[in-house]
Order: structure tokens, then sequence, then C-alpha cells
């Protein structure tokens, strides 16, 4: 028989929405932020300890961490989801499964993962835009990062499920360790022991490893549900529930890997008939990508922050409760795009000399890239918050779609067609005309589930006049 948890226990049903989003949104900004800046930091000492052909390659590898991370926040939000609904609906012991099953999940898959990319390293660099100059540079930094797959998979999956049972603190953290460590190391093995893109790679490494025993040790110490023996053995159906509810996770990501691939290769071809050549457009733009993804992150952060509160509350039919989670969220994204857009407009320079001091034409290019790709910014927060939402709620058909729109339908046949007739700088156009797009989807969709959360609200509160 399933145990059952009275809403009463939970500070979801009782806490003050605001309060509540703080307590969960802020830790898990500082956590996806710091994750994010594995590979800032990185990019940052390596601009200045061996160039920006050095960027490039890490450009290269770039897609495969995002792979990684698509599976594992697949896996993770999923698990995450899964627990806060099903909490919300008190089924503890279901919910003790879904984590047991998506811990044993993500191992599994992201030991998969990394064989499959050290034995075809070289094939998946080329598919990722590795130019000739730089392939030497981006095989010794990716055979190391592909050692380092698992433990951030495991360690990234893990936190999501960590914020899920009430402890955020800890899951900002289990991140927050891994990412000193790699400050640290970065310039020690760089610098000192002038090991280069390898070097960085090892501080990476070592820092996702800090990390992954952090989230590994908190395993046992679950507050709302504990996990036993059996409730790893994996179960098709559960395992299907938790790769449902975060499949919306996997597109957001997985497709930035599709949108890096097709940019840095379109860059790289219509690059190399510009001023610019091809190595200059490849490497600046994939740092305004990496630059945007801070941006992302605190988005994200806020949003999936926001997901058990929500979660819990749509599972226990509090729609009150839900309304004003959702508002406060979009209120929240809404500022920190605009801010981010401000700096990416009026201040580029201060980011781009962030990772290195090099040439005009490289400046001038990072500068406009800056400009033009991320020109709609201030529309991101509110599809990140609008896409959560949806797969918080258990419409992660309806999330899937919107996720994929930005990424694919409108991204792909734009980066294809924009080129053709703008040639290197229509490369950058995509971004606007993405988000543009993805913005009135979101909104539609966002509008039809909010009328029926009003609608929801109102017979609930009849309910007692009726009766």
């Amino acid at each position: 028989m399933e145990k059952e948890v009275p809403e009463r226990e939970s500070p979801f049903a009782t806490e003050p929405i605001g309060r509540l989003i703080l307590k969960f949104a802020v830790p898990s900004v500082i956590a996806l932020l710091v994750n994010s800046l594995y590979n800032i930091v990185d990019q940052i000492f390596i601009g200045w300890g061996v160039g920006y052909l050095g960027n490039g390659a890490t450009n290269v590898v770039f897609p495969i961490t995002i792979i990684a991370l698509a599976l594992a926040m697949m896996i993770g939000n999923g698990g995450a989801a899964f627990l806060s609904l099903k909490l919300g609906e008190g089924k503890v012991d279901v919910a003790k499964k879904g984590v047991g099953n998506a811990v044993a999940l993500v191992t599994v898959v992201s030991i998969v993962l990394a064989v499959v990319f050290l034995l075809f390293i070289d094939p998946i660099l080329t598919l990722f835009g590795a130019t000739d100059l730089l392939r030497s540079l981006a095989l010794e930094y990716g055979f190391i990062i592909g050692l380092g797959l698992p433990f951030m998979m495991i360690s990234a999956a893990i936190n999501s499920m960590i914020r899920a049972d009430g402890s955020p603190k800890y899951a900002m953290f289990s991140m927050i360790i891994g990412a000193v460590l790699n400050v640290i190391l970065d310039p020690v093995f760089i610098f000192v022991f002038h090991m280069g893109v390898q070097g960085a790679a090892i501080a990476t490494v070592i820092g996702q490893v800090a990390s992954f025993v952090v989230s590994a040790v908190y395993l046992p110490r679950f507050k709302t549900v504990h996990p036993d023996a059996a409730s790893f053995r994996l179960n098709g159906r559960t395992c299907g529930n938790i790769l449902t509810f975060g499949l919306s996770s996997f597109i957001t990501q997985f497709a930035i890997t599709i949108v890096m691939a097709l940019t840095n290769n379109l860059l790289a071809v219509y690059g190399a008939t510009s001023v610019y050549g091809a190595e200059i457009p490849l490497t600046a733009t994939g740092i305004v990508m990496k630059v945007n993804q801070i941006m992302i992150a605190i988005l994200l952060g806020i949003a999936t922050g926001t997901q058990p509160i929500i979660g819990f509350n749509y599972g226990a039919k509090n729609f009150k409760r839900v309304k004003k989670a959702l508002e406060i969220s979009l209120i929240a994204s809404e500022v920190v795009s605009i801010v981010a857009f401000l700096i990416f407009q009026f201040a580029p320079m201060s980011v781009v000399m962030l990772f290195g001091s090099e040439e005009g034409l490289y400046n001038e290019f990072a500068v406009k890239a800056f400009r033009i790709f991320l020109m709609l910014c201030p529309l991101t927060g509110f599809q990140t918050v609008a896409a959560v939402y949806l797969q918080a709620v258990g419409k992660p058909v309806k999330s899937s779609i919107l996720s994929l729109a930005r990424q694919i339908i409108f991204f792909v046949p734009a980066a294809l067609i924009l080129p053709l007739f703008l040639g290197v700088e229509g490369v950058l156009w995509t971004g606007p005309v993405a988000d543009g797009l993805a913005f009135l989807l979101s909104l539609g969709l966002l509008i039809h589930e909010h009328s029926h959360l009003k609608r929801e609200h109102r017979l609930q509160s009849e309910a007692p006049e009726i009766a």
C-alpha cells in the first residue's frame, strides 16, 4: 500500500510563494551558473595562456559536454518532476522508486556515452566543426573531458533531485566545490606546469569528480523518501515516466548541440570566404554562445528552482499557488534577460576582453556577434519559464514542442537560408529570428495553459458553494 504524506507537512503547500522561490531558485541559479562557469573559466585561462586557437579547440569539444548535460538533465529533471508530482499526490513509494531508477539510469547512460565518444572522438570532432588547424588541440582537450563525462552527468542528475527533495543549498554546495577546484587548478596546470588545453581539461575533470562525490554522499540522506536497493532496480514503466517528464530538458540542451555543430560548420565555410577567415568567426561566436549560457543558466535556475513548487502544488490541486509561482518566476526571468541584453548591446567589448587580447578583426567580429546573435535575448526568459512550467505540470509534449521549436524548427532553416544572402553575418541573424518566432509560440502555449489553470481554480473555489 502506498504511503501518503499530508499536504500540511510540506513547506511547498504552506510557506509564502515568494520566500519559497528565493529559497529554491537562488541555490539552483548558483548551482547551474557554477556548472556553466566550468567552460567559461577554461576559456578565459586558455585565451590568455594558449590563445584564440585554444579557445577554438574547446568550442569544438563543447557540444559533447552539452549532449552529456542534455541526457543528465533529462534523467535528473525528469526524476525531480516525478518526485515532486508523486509527493504532491501522496505516493511516497512511487516517488522513492523514481529517485532510485533515475540514479541507476543516468549511471548506465553516462558510461555508454563516454565509451562511444572516446572510441569515435576524431570523426565526432569533425562533425562538430574541427578544422585542420584546431584538430590536435581539440583531441588533447576532448579525450580528457570524455573521461570525466560520467562524473559530470551523475552529479548533475542527482543535483536536480536533491533540489526537489528540499535541499537546494546542498545541491549548490556540491557544484560550488567542483567549480572552486577548477578555478584554482586551471592557472596552476596552464601557467605553472605549462600543460595548455590538457591542463584545463584535467582541472575540469577533477572538479567534476569532487562534485560527484558530494552529490553521491547525499543519496542515503534523502528527506522525503528513503531509496533502498530495490528502488535502484530499473523498471521500464518508471524509467519511461522519468524520460517523458524530462524530455523537454533533453530537447532544450541537445538542440544546443545541433545548433552549435551546424553553426560551427557554417561559420567555417562562410567565414573562409570573408575577411575574417574560418577560425575567427568560429571562435568568437563560440564565446558568445558560452557567455549566453551564463544567462541561460540563471534563467533555468529560476525556472527549475520554481519547478518543485509548481509540481507539488499542481499535484495537490492548489492552483492559486501554482499561478502565483508562475507569475513571480516570469517577472524574475524577464529582469535577468533585460539586464543581459543591456550588457550585450552596450558593453560587449568588456566581455570579449575577458577571453584574451586579440587583434582588430577578432574583436570586431566578436562585438558584432554579441549585438546581432543576442539581439532578442530579453524574450529568452519567457520561453525558458514557459517550457519548465509545462514540464512541471505534467505537459511534457507541449514543453518539448516549445523547446524543439526554438532550437530546431525555427533556427535550422534560418541558419541554412540567411547566410546565402548575408554571408557569415547571416549565421548571426539566425539568433534573433529563432528567438522572435519561439516567443510567439511560447506566448500562445502559456496563455492557453494559464486560461486552463484559471478555469480549474475558479471551479475549485466554486465547489463548496455548489455543495
